[in-house]
């Protein structure tokens, strides 16, 4: 019972990481440590197990999450009028700026989104800003999304074996 559990943190505090890291699936990971929770809670003797529902009822919350992650800034970046170019720029920017961590991340995915546009699309210096701002304020609420919902699973994982 006690590796599940160390085992369900470790993946409670990856799922975390990974709402912020692109490539590392965060709320999927979360809830695989509820799921080492739940098992943890059937071996053991604890008087408040985590129920089936409820375990499957985050399994949509997460599975709802990791698709909007997808929706979310295409659709942003496409009302603000941008291509996929300014997605894909936000997202090397990104990666670029995790050399200078929280500023260089925000900065990186910002400029890259603007230089995405403006490179590949060649409308204009506004154009590709309106485009870059897009990308950004979507990949900004797809990633807030999923560390909102990674964290109260890391919560609920720390509620239901240790409290």
């Amino acid at each position: 019972m006690t590796v599940l559990i160390v085992f369900a943190v470790l993946f409670a505090v990856l799922g975390i990481i990974g709402s912020i890291v692109p490539g590392i699936p965060g709320p999927p990971l979360s809830w695989i440590g509820m799921l080492l929770v739940f098992f943890a809670g059937r071996v053991g003797e604890r008087p408040d197990p985590m129920s089936l529902a409820y375990l499957l009822v985050w399994l949509a919350i997460t599975i709802t999450v990791t698709v909007l992650d997808y929706v979310i800034p295409a659709g942003v970046t496409r009302m603000a009028g941008g291509h996929k170019a300014a997605s894909t720029g936000a997202i090397l920017g990104l990666f670029a700026g995790m050399i200078l961590p929280p500023v260089g991340i925000i900065t990186g995915s910002l400029l890259g989104a603007f230089l995405g546009e403006l490179l590949v699309t060649d409308k204009g210096v506004w154009s590709a800003f309106k485009a870059g701002a897009g990308a950004f304020l979507g990949f900004i609420l797809g990633t807030g999304l999923k560390l909102c919902v990674s964290g109260v699973m890391a919560w609920l994982i720390v509620k239901f074996a240790f409290l």
